[in-house]
């Protein structure tokens, strides 16, 4: 639809990482959402920086976990200090970012046509 989401990073280390991206609109249009993450949990890609970048939508709600949920595990959250959140990006933050990404989860409310 008008929604895009890019996901770019620079990472080192790991081999055959599987990851994965969804994208989704709710049923009303109200809010497009998209997920990067690795489903297998945690990941061991040394990231030294990220950026997700929502086009056509401002973020209403972003989270970045060092962990992603699996089996009896739950999601780890980075520390707030470590990402910033603006309307339309989230990205690591210089300095206190410490590296470890596994998941990433934006919300983002679209524009309403006004009546």
């Amino acid at each position: 639809g008008d929604y895009t989401c890019a996901f770019t990073y620079s990472a080192q280390g790991g081999t055959n990482e599987k990851w994965q991206m969804n994208i989704g609109v709710s049923e009303d249009n109200q809010l497009f959402s998209c997920s990067v993450w690795r489903p297998q949990g945690k990941s061991y890609l040394f990231f030294t920086q990220f950026k997700a970048e929502v086009k056509g939508a401002k973020i209403e709600y972003a989270m970045a976990y060092s962990q992603a949920a699996v089996g009896e595990q739950s999601d780890v959250p980075l520390k707030q200090e470590e990402f910033e959140t603006t309307e339309t990006t989230v990205s690591h933050r210089e300095g206190k970012f410490r590296f470890q990404l596994s998941k990433l989860m934006i919300v983002a409310k679209t524009p309403r046509d006004e009546l």
